[in-house]
């Protein structure tokens, strides 16, 4: 994660001004430059003079007077607005200036917060910086049109800032981490921001334990004696409060373990921190106690689905919270061992089956059935899970050898244990591989590519009219 190429929306604003501060401690802390950007509404002005023409004061009205207006409204239109931009577009100069920043300079005419996102769409900016509120600021305002047109249509790194005093050096930053990748995203984000800037980090997670105890009450109040029987309400509520709640509790405490592995393995050392309550409501809670200088987030979160441009705890944090919020569409998938070392157990009986799995592809397989328990959302590996996975990933042959029923041969070939399943042959007569050849196969990590090596090296043999796959069948 880079942030050399830095864009900052420029209106003269206390918001952007600000922008522009921080942009420079950004691109000064990772050795990048800024592309400050002023978009202008020429077309959108004349149309306005045009149209508020019928209201001048009568003194205004003669065609003479009324021409001069035009000549000098036609002239702030294409002169007065190219000063006004390249005024705007000096005071940030000045500022990369004593930064020792280099800027390039953007002057774009058009609706701005159409323009700004064509501009980011087209330009591949690393984080681009915009104000939360720009020069239209009134008492209740707390996201302002353009900010919040423009990060619904984008999808680079978006730095919002919300006040004019905050800076990042030395300051706290807060991530918020759900388990979606897009939130590990956020995490490698703020780990980067810490070394670069000195920067201490706080990671949080929220679930809401109260959620279904509200809902149950509610449904009590609507259903009837005879449907709470069949609802079997009570036994249903005690369900959620016993085991789900504490479910949620658990899945949400391996999420920060998870993160804490990650930071530790970055060299960063992290706090976390679980938080009861309504996600967006617990973590701008703690934000308010907190004072972080920044709050990163992924855009999108856990239940996200396709075509959503922004989580609703993302949106109602970018609006509320009291810090910079920095918003990411990146994604970072932690290795599955470190996840599954957390959040997926195994009962003793599934345990016992996976030690009858020959002792060279058990590491293989027992991540093979990890990735299928974590693709069905299962959170315990019991005996079914390792059938269902085995069943799907593994051949018959594979499944016989980890039941102690698996054939034997006399150079110690076993069946092969690849991903699929091999279809019948005329006599159905499997080809046994020896280990020295299994063991040379399995170094091709890619597992599609290695099944159909194995298909083909499979084949070659057959056409010998042989039965073993020797290690001299696989190296050719």
């Amino acid at each position: 994660m880079d942030y050399k190429n830095i864009m900052v929306a420029v209106d003269n604003s206390d918001y952007s001004n600000h922008g522009v501060d921080l942009g420079v401690e950004i691109a000064k802390a990772f050795g990048g430059a800024i592309t400050g950007v002023h978009v202008f509404a020429a077309k959108l002005h004349d149309l306005r003079f045009r149209q508020m023409e019928g209201g001048l004061p009568e003194q205004f009205r003669f065609e003479g007077e009324l021409e001069k207006q035009r000549e000098i409204h036609d002239t702030l239109i294409t002169k007065g607005l190219n000063i006004i931009t390249d005024s705007y577009l000096d005071a940030v100069e000045e500022r990369c200036r004593g930064g020792e920043i280099a800027l390039t300079r953007k002057s774009l005419e058009g609706k701005n917060y159409k323009v700004l996102a064509e501009d980011i769409g087209s330009s591949r900016y690393d984080m681009v910086i915009l104000g939360a509120i720009g020069l239209g600021v009134v008492k209740e305002k707390m996201l302002g049109s353009v900010c919040e047109r423009v990060v619904r249509r984008v999808n680079s790194d978006i730095l919002v800032t919300r006040n004019n005093t905050q800076r990042f050096r030395g300051g706290k930053i807060l991530v918020g981490v759900d388990g979606s990748p897009e939130s590990f995203g956020a995490l490698q984000i703020a780990l980067s921001l810490s070394q670069k800037l000195s920067a201490t980090v706080e990671v949080v997670s929220a679930y809401d334990p109260y959620f279904h105890y509200a809902a149950f009450n509610s449904i009590a109040k609507v259903l009837s004696e005879e449907a709470g029987k069949i609802f079997r309400f009570k036994q249903q509520e005690q369900l959620h409060e016993e085991i789900i709640d504490e479910g949620l509790a658990k899945i949400y405490r391996a999420h920060l373990e998870v993160a804490k592995g990650i930071a530790r393995d970055m060299g960063v050392d992290v706090k976390t921190t679980l938080l009861a309550g309504k996600p967006y409501d617990a973590i701008l809670g703690h934000a308010r106690k907190e004072k972080p200088a920044l709050l990163i987030l992924g855009k999108v979160g856990v239940h996200q689905d396709e075509g959503l441009d922004i989580g609703s705890n993302t949106e109602n944090l970018l609006r509320l919270a009291p810090c910079h919020v920095l918003l990411t569409t990146r994604k970072f998938v932690p290795p599955l061992d470190e996840v599954a070392r957390h959040t997926i157990s195994w009962t003793k009986e599934a345990e016992a089956r996976m030690e009858r799995v020959p002792s060279f592809v058990k590491n293989m397989a027992r991540m093979a059935i990890l990735r299928y328990a974590q693709d069905k959302g299962h959170t315990v590996i019991s005996s079914s899970i390792v059938d269902e996975a085995m069943s799907v990933l593994m051949p018959r042959a594979a499944m016989e050898a980890m039941s102690g029923g698996g054939r034997k041969s006399g150079m110690g070939a076993r069946p092969m244990p690849g991903m699929g399943t091999p279809g019948p042959t005329v006599d159905d007569e499997r080809i046994l591989w020896e280990e020295d050849a299994l063991k040379e196969l399995q170094k091709i990590e890619d597992l599609s590519v290695r099944e159909q090596i194995r298909l083909r090296i499979e084949k070659l043999v057959r056409i010998k009219g042989m039965r073993n796959v020797t290690k001299g069948d696989v190296m050719a």
